[in-house]
């Protein structure tokens, strides 16, 4: 549906578009539930315990349960009543469910042990918070109300847990039916390998007037220094080279924290590879298949994209960097655009607050991860378009391989 996925409807919020959105966001959720109901429901949706995802009933009731929470019980979306977000206006459609999907207050590891709903009837409950949250959208509060930020917000949430839900897939070995990253249009003969950019003052962050999260905000002008970086992402034919250079036996390639983390993880290529004769293999939703050399690298960690560029003499851009060349028509060297979205990138900068920070209402989002995470930008093959933008900023731990991440960089 074009609808749901036109930039227009960000930059300028319309009630049908946005029910449309969050219809077609919810389609894709039980979409790919089902799959795992065809792997797992014979175990009860037990999965092994894992630090890096949810298991995955709570995972379908959570973007439910923040849907009711945000929209049908929240009277921050109305002007004039109690701004406090503890304070819900009515109770939930389904009893309890605060005390089992609350994301803020219930601890990752009791998630594994609490008496979830099982599917149906969590699948019911999504399906009234749904039409709820649909009536509420459609009737009539005005753009100075909070419904369509909390609508958006909602969205946007449910988005990415969708994405979350895709990669445990992969790692689970489940089949879905989606297409790996691909290797980039062949270059034209006037698109170079690497984009220059000059010194320039550069606006950093998403304007006031259309749906963006609070760690987006609050632009501010950074002087960006000339650079020179890649038009299209590392692929998997420059990665099986340093692999096959044994820099994952070598800790002058890497940081004293990612040699750490290679110690620890036992790592020796990248996560889902292995040798097949004389080349590699990658492992995808539970299917082994030779690798594209000409597409991004995936599945690496921070540590492993640092590694890299010490090994070939580059590094990772900043987030100004890359935020500057997505942005940019324009550049010294050529016409051309930075091409992304097939995976996710890493940056050499920490997720930190931009100055001005303060947090929305969901206060949880953005401010506990501070300082612990990286910046990824560009989005990723699993990613709905709408988290495909250039002022969007992703953020995991340095040492996180699930997740569809790879890399490009900057000349040194």
């Amino acid at each position: 549906m074009a609808i749901v996925d036109d930039p227009v409807l960000i930059r300028r919020p319309d009630p049908e578009r946005l029910g449309a959105a969050l219809v077609d966001s919810r389609a894709r959720t039980l979409q790919t539930f089902a799959a795992y109901e065809r792997a797992l429901a014979a175990t009860g949706f037990r999965i092994p315990y894992s630090p890096e995802v949810n298991p995955p009933l709570w995972e379908l009731g959570h973007v439910g349960w923040f849907q009711e929470y945000w929209i049908g019980r929240n009277p921050q979306r109305q002007r004039g009543v109690g701004a406090d977000p503890l304070v819900r206006r009515t109770a939930s459609r389904l009893p309890d469910s605060d005390s089992l999907y609350d994301s803020s207050r219930i601890e990752h590891t009791t998630r594994w042990h609490l008496p979830l709903p099982d599917a149906n009837p969590t699948r019911s409950y999504l399906a009234r918070s749904l039409e709820q949250t649909l009536k509420i959208v459609a009737h009539g509060e005005s753009r100075e109300d909070g419904t369509l930020y909390f609508a958006w917000l909602t969205l946007m949430h449910e988005d990415m847990h969708h994405e979350a839900a895709v990669y445990m897939a992969n790692s689970l070995g489940i089949p879905l039916e989606l297409d790996p990253p691909a290797a980039p249009e062949a270059a034209r003969g006037d698109s170079p390998a690497q984009l220059i950019f000059e010194t320039a003052s550069f606006q950093l962050g998403a304007e006031e007037g259309s749906f963006a999260f609070d760690n987006e905000l609050m632009p501010h002008r950074v002087d960006v220094q000339r650079f020179q970086i890649d038009a299209v992402p590392v692929d998997n034919g420059a990665f099986a080279a340093f692999v096959a250079a044994g820099a994952y036996q070598h800790p002058e390639h890497w940081s004293s924290e990612g040699w750490a983390w290679r110690e620890r993880a036992g790592a020796r290529c990248p996560r889902y590879w292995r040798r097949a004769g004389s080349g590699w293999q990658q492992k995808r939703f539970g299917r082994w298949d030779a690798i594209d050399e000409h597409a991004p690298a995936v599945n690496v960690t921070w540590h492993e994209a640092q590694a890299w560029c010490r090994w070939a003499g580059r590094r990772l851009p900043t987030e100004a960097e890359w935020e500057m060349a997505a942005l940019s028509e324009r550049h010294s060297s050529a016409r051309a655009q930075m091409r992304f979205g097939q995976v996710w990138e890493w940056t050499a900068s920490a997720f930190e607050p931009y100055p001005g920070f303060a947090p929305h209402p969901y206060r949880d989002y953005s401010s506990p991860w501070f300082g612990s995470r990286r910046v990824l930008k560009g989005g990723s093959f699993a990613a709905h378009p709408r988290l495909r933008h250039p002022r969007y900023r992703n953020f995991f731990l340095p040492e996180r391989n699930d997740i569809f991440a790879g890399f490009r960089t900057c000349a040194e």
